[in-house]
């Protein structure tokens, strides 16, 4: 199927495989239920990982049907709210870009913990943006608090929004220095193009992946013998 007999072993061992019985001569022998479970791995790792999948098969193959079930459920219903995530951000990104140009009333200037408030994040997640270079707030003299101003506001608001569908710090990063030097977006929409086309891709996949999840249900209890060593 593709792996060596040391990957093998490495997924008995981690449990995304049952662990296979010995023979008299000390080999493991392997039944379908193995090359079912491995199948499994394969197909839900292209659908949510290889790391996702090693750590969601072990409690599979210990969980009762219903509970099993309720996971499968679950990494639909995780697509699902990713893509509504990533098309609300790309509303949130075009609202930026729109708004961009509105006249601003320095009044309308925001400290920290209003803007954190009004961003729907914690001042932390501001500091850190800051702290990368994403967002550049002035300071009020003689206090150091910081001030957002409407450049500030609307750097805050990308990010916000970038963050909120998947995407990295450093694609961001190259995004805001695009829109300080040119006003260009084409890079912030096909970022979450591309987010929103491989949750697509993950979808599909994971589609693919339901006749393995449903063999590996069917085939959990030890029934047959041993077909490969």
């Amino acid at each position: 199927m593709g792996y060596s007999s040391q990957q093998v072993r490495d997924l008995e061992r981690l449990g995304v495989i049952p662990t296979a019985v010995r023979g008299a001569n000390g080999y493991r022998l392997y039944e379908q239920r193995h090359i079912i479970a491995l199948g499994t791995y394969r197909a839900l790792a292209a659908a949510i990982g290889p790391v996702p999948a090693r750590q969601l098969l072990p409690t599979l193959l210990a969980s009762t049907l219903d509970e099993a079930a309720e996971m499968i459920d679950e990494l639909h219903a995780a697509i699902a709210r990713d893509r509504a995530r990533v098309r609300e951000a790309r509303r949130g990104v075009d609202t930026v870009l729109t708004e961009a140009a509105d006249a601003f009333d320095e009044h309308d200037a925001m400290t920290i913990g209003e803007l954190a408030q009004a961003l729907d994040v914690r001042p932390s997640a501001l500091r850190h943006w800051e702290h990368e270079g994403l967002v550049s707030p002035d300071r009020i003299t003689g206090s150091q608090a910081r001030r957002y101003d409407a450049r500030a506001i609307t750097e805050a608001r990308m990010v916000a929004a970038l963050r909120s569908g998947g995407s990295p710090i450093p694609p961001i990063a190259r995004i805001l220095s695009q829109l300080r030097e040119t006003g260009l977006t084409m890079e912030a929409r096909a970022l979450l193009d591309e987010r929103l086309a491989d949750l697509s891709r993950r979808s599909i996949a994971l589609l693919e992946a339901a006749s393995h999840l449903h063999a590996l249900l069917v085939a959990r209890e030890p029934s047959r013998p041993p077909v490969i060593r």
